[in-house]
């Protein structure tokens, strides 16, 4: 056949393939074409969409489909999972046959994904469900090893794997107990008495729901232990087991060679074992912008999987026999994608390692195959993959924070790809060091910039010198941190790790100190309110349509985040909040920060309040109540008169004079009826879970409920 004939014979099947799903000579595109094609693209010279950035959208629909799922107010029927599924397979095949309609095709197939995404979650917290649990309120005997220690401190939070619990014939699967360690470390078989409740839920409106979290985790129970830990025979684990002890071990070396100054740290970049990270440290890095450093995500496996990579195509291209005959670059790959998946094992396989760990298989895969698959499809296919084995990562910050600066930084590498002017020569050191360092700017603005608001939105502070912090630390993180890390881990089973993690800890000593200087500036931290969650779901619409879309379809991802962003900007944070054990806190005089009528509880309560409401994480100041024997009374800025008591007979005149009561016991419900104001006693404050309340010319226009969106969902306790 000429190449005329072969030229033409592609062209037609081009051809084919797009008029498939829709032919532009059939009419003139009309705007849901137009709109369709500004999203997904279209091949040169044809007006339909692009299938092949489909791909792109669909793990948008599995997200949005379990997000929808977690933020409702109530748990909908266990049926209405099954008929979701159902709707999602008829779906399906209405796509199927209408895939000569492109618009038709995309809008059944992305909504069967959408509803496939809230069907898939809510089974999911369905077969987590754990067995019934009867707690009377006395201590209970538990038997189990220990899976995790969560947090470090004389007092550890564990997490114990459970095999045996006094009273029940079917145990839960985790438990959460705080007690001390002692000797024993992850893997160890335990006994404890420990008094065990359910997990509570959040302690302010809008908070981290800690129950919620627990569920998913299958953590059933958590409290304390009344009795020292006790060694136990237990069987079972298996590699679970084994790998727990592992990664301890390793990390408890890690920690003891690399030094006391930064040893937890390297323990945590090479195992993901934080519990011995130094609370100051921790916040020296948030309030920087280096703390991402301590999440292994892209970076870390980037460097550690492309430094094994690189360094095993070195030593095979240099055996010259091999080399003629063989392409290195498929052996190295192969040696990376294992190498790369024994840190993802040893790291715990968080969600942004997961992440990174598919980018990077999906990149070595490419070099296997002689393709280029660093893209926006490889990070699409790593999002399907963690939407469907945890799909309630999406509500989490590390989730979202993870695939936006990853999604970010390929959008901006791709436009630049297109616009980039041509080399002229190979650039000489200068020309190198300087693009080496204007691509670590780039990155460090790019990905500063994708995680901010998500970061913003979660945590309620950002980092004013974050980009500062990045540029300093990140290429002694880059070429000096990591890559003895790596040279450590490759050297451990040897027992020749030594020098390499004294080599670390003297790289990580100089990240810290920049750390320490970045957060130690004036005005180091920016404080900002919490956003509500529809701010941050039409956030997150537009962050996708900005990064995924194309011409137009960013344009508009652009409009919509900056909407959202001004939506954000004009919300009015809350007035008060009343904290279920009956603290409330207030701003009692004109100008003055918040105040609360009781210091000594709810502390936790009223530090999550106050972060939200963007007045940080320092604890209160009491107020100046006027108080009697019979409770206290204070009138806050607004004009809003507040009375505080337990004695019922209190109740009488607070009643005729208070605009709201916090009383310490159980109202009858005659007194609730008779009362003019709002009277919250026990029961009530229970219900509320804590409350969130603002006012407006002196009197409360609106309460909002820590349990509102928790009611009749399984996490609720």
């Amino acid at each position: 056949m000429t190449r005329t004939g072969l030229a033409r014979n592609a062209r037609q099947a081009q051809s084919f393939r797009v008029d498939a799903v829709f032919d532009p000579s059939r009419r003139a595109p009309g705007f849901w074409e137009r709109s369709a094609v500004a999203v997904l693209g279209a091949p040169a010279g044809f007006s339909a969409p692009d299938p092949s950035r489909l791909i792109l959208w669909l793990p948008c629909a599995l997200a949005a489909g379990a997000a929808a799922y977690l933020a409702l107010p109530a748990e909908p029927p266990a049926w209405a999972a099954r008929a979701l599924m159902a709707l999602a397979a008829v779906l399906l095949a209405g796509a199927l046959w209408a895939r000569s309609r492109a618009i038709l095709l995309y809008g059944l197939l992305l909504t069967a994904v959408c509803v496939f995404g809230f069907a898939h979650t809510q089974l999911r917290a369905e077969r987590l469900t754990p067995p019934p649990l009867d707690l009377s309120g006395r201590a209970l005997t538990v038997e189990g090893w220990v899976e995790a220690i969560e947090r470090g401190g004389t007092r550890s939070r564990l997490r114990i794997r459970v095999t045996a619990m006094e009273g029940m014939d079917e145990p839960p699967r985790r438990i959460r107990v705080r007690a001390s360690l002692g000797d024993f470390a992850p893997g160890d078989g335990v006994r404890v008495r420990a008094s065990l409740t359910r997990p509570t839920g959040p302690a302010a409106p809008g908070g981290y729901d800690g129950g919620r979290a627990a569920w998913f985790q299958s953590v059933a129970l958590t409290g304390y232990a009344v009795t020292p830990l006790q060694p136990a025979s237990v069987e079972g684990g298996g590699f679970a087991r084994w790998l727990a002890g592992l990664r301890w071990r390793l990390a408890q070396r890690v920690e003891a060679v690399a030094g006391e100054q930064t040893g937890a740290i390297a323990a945590a970049l090479l195992t993901g074992e934080r519990a011995g990270v130094s609370e100051d440290d921790a916040e020296a890095l948030r309030l920087s912008g280096l703390g991402h450093i301590l999440a292994i995500s892209g970076l870390h496996m980037a460097l550690f999987a492309g430094g094994v990579f690189f360094a095993v195509r070195l030593v095979l291209a240099s055996i010259e026999p091999l080399a003629r005959a063989h392409d290195p670059r498929k052996p190295a790959a192969l040696i990376a994608i294992l190498a790369a998946t024994v840190y993802l094992i040893l790291s715990g396989a968080a969600v942004s390692t997961q992440r990174a760990w598919i980018m990077a298989c999906v990149v070595l895969i490419g070099v296997l195959i002689d393709r280029r698959a660093f893209s926006l499809r490889s990070l699409a296919l790593a999002a399907l993959a963690v939407l469907l084995i945890a799909p309630e990562s999406v509500i989490h910050a590390g989730f979202q924070m993870s695939f936006a600066a990853v999604a970010a930084l390929i959008a901006v590498y791709e436009a630049w790809m297109r616009v980039r002017p041509a080399p002229e020569g190979r650039p000489g050191l200068i020309g190198r060091a300087t693009g080496s360092f204007a691509g670590l700017a780039v990155t460090s603005l790019v990905a500063g910039a994708a995680t901010g608001a998500f970061a913003a939105f979660h945590f309620q502070r950002m980092a004013a010198y974050g980009l500062i912090a990045n540029l300093l630390a990140m290429p002694v993180f880059t070429f000096w941190v990591m890559p003895v890390g790596v040279m450590a881990l490759a050297a451990a089973p040897f027992g020749l790790d030594a020098v390499f993690l004294m080599a670390m800890d003297y790289g990580l000593r100089v990240v810290m100190a920049i750390a320490y200087w970045s957060a130690g500036l004036e005005g180091a931290e920016v404080l900002v309110t919490a956003a509500g969650g529809p701010v941050v779901a039409l956030y997150a619409a537009g962050f996708a349509l900005l990064t995924l879309g194309l011409g137009l379809a960013r344009l508009a991802g652009g409009a919509v985040t900056l909407v959202a962003l001004v939506l954000w900007s004009v919300q009015s944070p809350p007035d008060m909040m009343i904290a279920d054990g009956g603290v409330v806190l207030a701003r009692f005089e004109e100008g003055a920060g918040f105040q609360a009528t009781d210091t000594r509880r709810a502390r936790f309560a009223s530090t999550v309040f106050l972060q939200r409401a963007g007045e940080g994480s320092a604890g209160p100041q009491r107020a100046d109540l006027a108080c009697d024997a019979l409770g206290c009374t204070g009138r806050t800025a607004q004009g809003v008169l507040i009375a505080v008591t337990g004695e019922p007979e209190a109740l009488v005149e607070d009643c005729e004079r208070a605009d709201l009561i916090v009383f310490n016991g159980r109202a009858s419900a005659w007194r609730k009826r008779r009362c003019a104001a709002i009277l919250l006693d026990d029961p009530a404050r229970e219900e509320l879970g804590g409350a969130e309340v603002w006012i407006r010319d002196g009197r409360v226009i609106r309460l909002r409920a820590a349990n509102d969106t928790r009611r009749g969902r399984p996490w609720e306790t």
